[in-house]
């Protein structure tokens, strides 16, 4: 049973969002506050987080910051939910290393798909061990570990599945349709500026190795062995 921990302050909207939890056979924490939530995830490591951004005191953003600074929750995924739709809130949440972002109001069925999309798609696979390398890019699947020469590269579970998905088949074009269905696990309207989202972020981290994942104008994205 995967636990899913709730930090949400309106307690209409968390007691509505639990109850859909517990009736789909999820564990159920909750937080109505930030600092609160934060030492329940360190205490109890729950396998998802549900965070509101519009919390009293400590906002959301800043309980994701927390989140992904400790290394004992940075690698928990996280699925914001607020009321702000603006496409540049949804772009911050992404930067700050959420894995999906829903706004209010949202249907309880569409919640529980996407909590489910994000723990299947970032759930161990079942695949046989191996390691692809491009020039000095080293991708090591079976260990989820992605080296520079020698220096090791911290990606979050989403930007390795999304390089791992790119590189192994390399010069084959991947939509951004197909990223999201592979690598997310769903689709669904403008999602398509996630994709583009995580390939800025995993460019940035790969540095001069970035080059090796080509931008197909108008299409998708391809990863290059040279």
């Amino acid at each position: 049973m995967s636990t899913v921990l709730v930090i949400e302050d309106e307690k209409d909207i968390a007691d509505l969002v639990s109850y859909n939890l517990k009736t789909s056979g999820f564990r159920v924490l909750s937080a109505g506050d930030g600092q609160k939530a934060l030492d329940i995830a360190r205490r109890e490591h729950p396998d998802l987080i549900l965070l509101d951004l519009m919390l009293p005191g400590m906002d959301g953003t800043e309980v994701c910051k927390f989140l992904q600074r400790d290394e004992t929750t940075r690698d928990i995924p996280i699925i914001m939910l607020t009321a702000k739709a603006e496409e540049v809130d949804r772009i911050v949440g992404l930067e700050l290393g959420a894995e999906d972002y829903i706004t209010k109001p949202f249907s309880p069925r569409e919640l529980i798909l996407r909590v489910r999309a994000v723990l299947r798609r970032l759930s161990p696979a079942a695949e046989s061990p191996a390691v692809i390398r491009a020039g000095d890019l080293t991708i090591d699947v079976s260990a989820h570990r992605v080296l520079v020469r020698d220096w090791t590269i911290d990606l979050t579970a989403t930007e390795f599945k999304l390089l791992a998905t790119l590189a192994g088949r390399p010069g084959r074009v991947f939509t951004r349709d197909l990223l999201l269905d592979q690598v997310w696990g769903y689709e669904y309207p403008g999602a398509t500026r996630t994709v583009d989202t995580h390939v800025r972020r995993l460019r940035a981290k790969l540095k001069a190795c970035g080059r090796h994942i080509e931008t197909v104008r108008g299409v998708g994205y391809r990863f290059l062995e040279e």
